[in-house]
């Protein structure tokens, strides 16, 4: 199946956890095609491009934005939403090597100075994160449980 044949309504994502110090690496973003205005803080990440396994995206992606090789961990969290007319599916990933992205040029990147804005370790529980349900569940204990991966429908858990 070529490129053009996939379907146009849905769109995977992939996303980086990082934590430091009790606080989420996030970014905001200069241009938003989501239903949400640009005020609010996400996660580094972006689509996948067919054929390209989730790693190889999420590599790709963070490293477009960020300059930094990301470590990944395990799948902590799987959301499904409806944007508008289009599904999306997000896939976050824990990222390990937290330090490294303490400090970042994105005017060396190549998509970084061009769609991101600014970021920064940010406090989960009094910043406006989107998806919501980062705000609001336990990403430390998510971490440290290696047997389960989190599922959230339009922005809310599964119980």
């Amino acid at each position: 199946m070529s490129r053009a044949e996939v379907p146009q309504n849905r769109r995977v994502n992939l996303r980086a956890i990082i934590v430091k110090d009790g606080k989420l690496f996030c970014q905001k973003l200069k241009n938003s095609h989501t239903l949400h205005d640009n005020e609010f803080w996400c996660t580094p990440g972006g689509g996948i491009d067919f054929g390209e396994s989730l790693h190889e995206g999420l590599t790709r992606e963070i490293i477009e934005e960020t300059g930094v090789e990301p470590v990944i961990g395990n799948l902590l969290f799987i959301q499904q939403f409806m944007d508008g007319d289009r599904e999306q599916l997000e896939f976050f990933f824990h990222v390990t090597n937290a330090d490294d992205y303490e400090t970042l040029d994105l005017a060396s990147t190549s998509h970084g100075d061009i769609e991101v804005a600014e970021c920064a370790f940010v406090d989960p529980k009094t910043t406006d994160i989107k998806p919501d349900f980062l705000t609001t569940i336990d990403i430390d204990a998510a971490i440290a449980s290696s047997n389960s991966t989190r599922i959230a429908y339009d922005g809310k858990p599964y119980s």
